[in-house]
């Protein structure tokens, strides 16, 4: 039998334009031994009745946008992509904010 052909390769996104963007602007993060869940959410400004039962119950109901599950094997490759890109945001923006809030 004939040794496996080993390959390189990079994967990139076919056609990116094609998918829907999806703005969030909070992550929530769960996992199990075996996957990590990225459930990404927009929380939108709170009306009255909102802040009066945030107040009673001190939570408030963000509606989802995405549900995002990844395999562990996958979460180093993409904490490094973040720090990498988070690192080469700050480059181009030198006395900006990023990286500089609160970890949810």
């Amino acid at each position: 039998m004939p040794e496996p052909k080993q390959i390189n390769f990079t994967i990139v996104p076919r056609d990116p334009g094609d998918a829907p963007r999806i703005y969030s602007n909070f992550c929530a993060i769960a996992h199990t031994p075996f996957d990590l869940t990225l459930t990404f959410c927009e929380v939108l400004p709170l009306s009255e009745q909102d802040l009066r039962e945030a107040e009673s119950a001190h939570t408030v109901h963000a509606p989802v946008r995405a549900s995002i599950v990844v395999p562990l094997a996958l979460v180093p490759n993409l904490t490094a992509a973040l720090q990498e890109h988070m690192r080469v945001l700050a480059e181009q923006n030198p006395g900006s904010a990023w990286g500089k809030g609160p970890v949810h």
